[in-house]
């Protein structure tokens, strides 16, 4: 899985209120003297599952076709190349360089060429680029806009899941805190936008070890919820952190509600069902819980044995072998541990 989704877009209107913000996806639509595509990146967690799916981004700000340069007929519009990433980059950046010289830099239409180049350099996982151009446009917007109009809060959400994928957590939780106050301020705490903003601050909180501040805030967004996919990833993002602060027989509790809707769900034989059953199991045997641990883990990787068609069941499989040895070992069982190895 990439560590970087498509970007998903958010269209609004000038007003500050829900239903000015029109979404829209799909790859590259012109979008005529609109504000900033909102661009999300999806960050692989090493030990929790992130949001189900972002969607797709819409495209860039349109440029300007002269009438004579209309499109190619037959067989020449044909043999036109379709635009690779580079392409279409080199465009933006055009683009970018020709508001730049005929309108300034604090211009919108400026900033909003400078937002969609940002968008495209993080898409083609240019990452350091796509963080500068959006720490420019962040400011320019603030200059022009202020700090609570829409635009600006589009590409400071930009800014703040570029930094994520950069890898710079402390630099994204700086974002997501500013991005939740005026969320919870504008809208609520239960609100979609906030609760997102909540958990993935929590998510940074988690990455650089500001673990009481994350469970506190899984903790809330727990409560604001409803959505049952999204209450599981919030328990898997708070099993995380407590794992790391020691507090194993918690984690344990938390994924093992997690496990109970996926097998409800999804059936236990399914990959995101039997990838929480392995975390149950190691969870176990980090609380010292042997014998459960080695009951889990034998019984995960039973089941898995039994769906392993797919090729992402099967290096689970392996996973749970592994696994299940080190449990047989830890609890003792020498002589089935080394049946598994």
């Amino acid at each position: 899985m990439s560590p970087l989704s498509f970007w998903r877009s958010l269209l609004g209107g000038s007003g500050r209120t829900r239903a000015g913000r029109a979404r829209s996806v799909g790859e590259d639509v012109p979008v005529q003297e609109g504000p900033p595509t909102r661009a999300e990146v999806r960050v692989e967690e090493p030990s929790d599952t992130l949001p189900s799916r972002i969607t797709a981004p819409a495209a860039v700000m349109a440029e300007t076709v002269p009438a004579a340069a209309a499109p190619l007929a037959g067989r020449a519009a044909q043999e036109q190349p379709a635009p690779t990433a580079g392409m279409r980059a080199a465009s933006l950046e055009r683009t970018l360089r020709s508001l730049v010289e005929r309108l300034g830099t604090e211009h919108p239409d400026t900033i909003t060429a400078r937002n969609n180049l940002a968008t495209k350099y993080a898409q083609m996982g240019r990452r350091q680029a796509a963080v500068q151009q959006f720490e420019l446009a962040l400011a320019e917007a603030v200059a022009v806009f202020g700090t609570e109009h829409p635009r600006t809060e589009i590409i400071r959400e930009n800014l703040a899941w570029a930094f994520e994928d950069a890898g710079r957590p402390a630099d994204a939780a700086a974002q997501w805190e500013e991005l939740l106050r005026d969320r919870e301020s504008a809208f609520g705490p239960s609100d979609e936008d906030t609760v997102e903003a909540r958990t993935r601050l929590a998510v940074c909180y988690r990455r650089i070890g500001r673990l009481d501040a994350a469970m506190a805030h899984y903790e809330r967004a727990l409560t604001d919820v409803k959505d049952a996919e999204r209450i599981e990833d919030l328990r898997l993002g708070m099993s995380a952190a407590q794992n790391m602060a020691g507090r194993h027989d918690e984690a344990v509790r938390q994924l093992r509600m997690v496990l109970a809707g996926r097998r409800r769900r999804l059936g236990k034989g399914h990959l995101d069902t039997l990838t929480v059953h392995h975390r149950l199991g190691r969870a176990y045997t980090q609380a010292g819980r042997t014998d459960e641990a080695v009951e889990t883990l034998r019984d995960a990787y039973r089941v898995a044995l039994n769906s392993s068609g797919d090729p992402e069941v099967r290096r689970l499989t392996l996973r749970l072998r592994r696994d299940l040895a080190g449990a047989y070992s830890a609890a003792g069982r020498h002589r089935e541990a080394d049946a598994l190895f």
